[in-house]
């Protein structure tokens, strides 16, 4: 009869563990500088994976290291052996504070509260955990079933999650290779609104359009408010297409004179010139 065998994990050699603690006790009781670099490049692997966990497109691995190393050094320096805790169980809650301290007060763009950073936090890393797994953008449904939260937790945490990380104004619009200067964001504000001549040309119409006599007004009432056709316009007024015709074109005419300056100032010019003219013969 064969017997199974079971493979066990193995543990920390005891020797490690020893020198570990030796090294704890040089850098604590003598402050020995040498036991505590020892220290930090021995647990330095344990703070880069740590910082890994909250790796992302806007965050640079090498300056989360950075702060996750900052996290280990505070850890070596506050650890007390005689708790009788091994110094792992007690490093990593403090370089994942030391990692989240860093997102909440400099990793944001615009001041959020702080449980709304805690949550835009689990949800984004939902997020790349389940396109990693699944391979398509999770839904609100699908982050809640996740995260365990409701609805309204998700969305607030998506929600606060855009104030996260701001786009500089001079950032390209398009990232084509082709483009020696493309056009950054900055090129796309400020720029003067074409509407607001529209509104000007609107209110300067409806002055002149109270000017007109009533038939060409209602023509061309009809044609630009109402979008009728001359065929349309000449039923409403009881009257032939002809005649629609020549209201049109005569109430053009009239606001074309009233709310031109240069040219009403044209057409007194050619008056006074033909007149002084008739003088002279």
């Amino acid at each position: 009869m064969q017997t199974q065998t079971q493979t066990l994990p193995e543990s920390p050699k005891p020797s490690l563990r020893s020198d570990n603690a030796e090294l704890m006790a040089r850098c604590h009781q003598d402050a020995d500088q040498q036991a505590r670099e020892e220290l930090f490049k021995r647990f330095l692997p344990l703070a880069r994976k740590l910082a890994a966990r909250y790796s992302n497109p806007h965050e640079p691995l090498e300056d989360l290291v950075q702060v996750a190393s900052v996290g280990l050094l505070g850890a070596i320096d506050r650890f007390d052996p005689d708790r009788g805790v091994r110094f792992p169980a007690f490093a990593i809650p403090t370089i994942l504070g030391e990692l989240k301290r860093y997102f909440r007060n400099t990793g944001w763009s615009a001041h959020v509260p702080r449980g709304a950073q805690e949550l835009a936090l689990r949800v984004d890393r939902a997020i790349r955990e389940i396109e990693a797994r699944q391979g398509h953008h999770p839904s609100v449904s699908e982050l809640a079933e996740y995260l365990e939260l409701s609805h309204e937790d998700v969305l607030i945490g998506l929600d606060a999650g855009t104030a996260h990380y701001s786009v500089s104004l001079d950032a390209p619009l398009s990232s084509g290779e082709d483009e020696d200067q493309p056009d950054t964001l900055s090129d796309s504000l400020g720029d003067v609104d074409e509407s607001y001549g529209l509104v000007e040309a609107s209110m300067s119409l409806s002055a002149a359009l109270g000017c007109l006599p009533y038939l060409e007004r209602q023509a061309l009432t009809l044609r630009l408010e109402h979008d009728m056709k001359q065929t349309e316009i000449a039923r409403e007024l009881d009257c032939s297409q002809m005649q629609v015709s020549r209201l049109l074109r005569r109430a053009a005419d009239r606001l074309r004179e009233m709310t031109d300056p240069d040219l009403e100032a044209a057409r007194d010019e050619a008056s006074s010139a033909a007149g002084e003219q008739g003088q002279l013969a």
